[in-house]
């Protein structure tokens, strides 16, 4: 996968998952610094993972993991969407390596907690 070669090539640590529950239970059970979530998954989509990680948070009083939103959806709307759905961020395929550095810095800047 190309996101994931360039985040390693950055020197970042990469867990791929398959789908949006496995993006879910991974969050539940570990640390990340940052999550980069496709839209369109099977099982379930980056939109209800997203709320579902959220949730979570909320529930277990867990601190504000940054999710980016990762998708070849660019049409109207698009973005406001995935930002309702508790992501933080939007990038739309193909994906460029510096608007993901950009995203990711301006991630790490922000306050851990929102």
């Amino acid at each position: 996968m190309l996101v994931t070669r360039l985040l390693e090539r950055g020197g970042h640590r990469v867990t791929a998952v398959e789908n949006g529950q496995e993006a879910v239970e991974a969050v539940a059970r570990g640390h990340f610094d940052i999550v980069l979530m496709d839209v369109q998954m099977p099982v379930m989509d980056g939109l209800d993972a997203a709320r579902e990680i959220r949730r979570h948070e909320l529930v277990k009083g867990s601190g504000h993991v940054p999710i980016i939103a990762v998708t070849a959806f660019a049409l109207s709307g698009d973005r406001e969407r995935c930002l309702a759905a508790g992501m933080d961020e939007y990038l739309s395929k193909p994906i460029r390596a510096d608007a993901l550095s950009a995203a990711i810095a301006r991630l790490a800047a922000a306050p851990a907690n929102r």
